[in-house]
């Protein structure tokens, strides 16, 4: 489940998700935020949705406040 301090945006979530890439053992180089946030994504087991729909039912999603998708 998603904590306050993981819900971030911007700057914050960029460097967030580098280092949660790092932990993982992704080679994010260069990599944009989606594409960095789709490695993660499908490493975790999750399909690679960031900004790719419309709607999202994730209400625990870490990556929330910067995909856009309507949440519900």
């Amino acid at each position: 489940m998603a904590t306050k301090e993981k819900c971030l945006k911007g700057s914050p979530l960029a460097a967030y998700a580098r280092k949660k890439a790092v932990g993982l053992g992704l080679d994010g180089k260069g990599a944009k935020l989606a594409e960095l946030v789709w490695m993660i994504q499908e490493n975790e087991g999750h399909s690679s949705c960031f900004k790719r729909q419309k709607s999202c039912s994730q209400m625990d999603c870490c990556w929330q406040l910067s995909c856009g998708a309507k949440m519900g």
